[in-house]
């Protein structure tokens, strides 16, 4: 079973990006599109712009830790 660690990037307004930790990234998404998540709600519809999956549940928390931290976004936005 594999662990995703996803960036998410707004369709409606291509500077806004979302990123976050599934087991299920096509449910994920839609739960996203769907308003249900009070933090992308308003910058739907959401488009996978990356997937990294991952075999260990803990190194895919610890890589969405760090792109969420400041290096991690420059990280995201150089290379991903």
């Amino acid at each position: 079973m594999f662990c995703y660690v996803y960036i998410l990037q707004s369709e409606s307004d291509g500077s806004a990006f979302y990123v976050g930790f599934t087991e299920d990234l096509e449910g994920r998404l839609k739960y996203h599109n769907n308003g249900q998540n009070p933090h992308t709600a308003k910058s739907r519809p959401w488009r996978v712009k990356t997937a990294i999956a991952f075999t260990d549940r803990e190194k895919a928390l610890d890589f969405e830790r760090y792109l969420k931290s400041s290096s991690g976004r420059a990280f995201a936005k150089k290379r991903l």
